[in-house]
């Protein structure tokens, strides 16, 4: 018999081997973090009183409009309709008349161009988001970390202990913790 892999069985084994040793006080309450294929969400939660403090996501309006411009989410094409094909046609059309478009290849298409990275302080993006900062869902997610630091500072909260929810350390959680640490929270 073969045995299958769920990635989501696994991501909850290895988060409740976390939280065995991340406990949330009223000194130093737990930031966690969840995040499904389409959305990221975290909360601030005081374990000892079973409380969340402060919460965020992206499903809020706050954040909604928080994409770079040129970002792939926010260049839409219309859906149907006569103007559906003419942004296809124009989009498949060689730059100059006189020009025979090529054998159609991917490569042969021009890129958009990057979109801006959400820049710290310094102008820099943060150390673990060299590669992916350009990415919509990673800016997202870095404005939610900045978000919820901003509703824990309005409650009085400064210190926090982080809880990854059992995903690795990378892209969309790193880009949370870096917005949250960019907004003043110390973890």
């Amino acid at each position: 018999m073969i045995k299958s892999f769920n990635a989501n069985k696994a991501r909850l084994r290895r988060h409740r081997r976390v939280r065995k040793r991340v406990q949330g006080t009223a000194e130093r309450p737990r930031l966690s973090v969840f995040r499904s294929a389409e959305h990221i969400y975290a909360q601030i939660i005081d374990d000892e009183h079973g409380l969340t403090l402060v919460a965020a996501s992206s499903l809020e309006k706050e954040t909604k409009g928080s994409a770079p411009e040129g970002s792939a989410t926010t260049q839409q094409a219309p859906k149907s309709g006569k103007g559906a094909k003419a942004a296809k046609a124009e989009a498949e059309a060689p730059a100059d008349k006189g020009e025979k478009p090529g054998k159609g290849g991917k490569a042969e298409k021009a890129a958009p161009p990057p979109a801006e990275a959400a820049p710290t302080e310094d102008g820099q993006s943060p150390a673990g988001l060299k590669g992916i900062a350009d990415n919509h869902k990673v800016v997202v997610a870095q404005s939610i970390g900045r978000l919820i630091a901003e509703r824990a500072r309005e409650r009085g909260i400064t210190k926090v202990v982080f809880d990854r929810g059992g995903y690795i350390y990378h892209g969309r959680v790193a880009a949370l913790a870096a917005g949250a640490r960019e907004g003043g929270l110390d973890f």
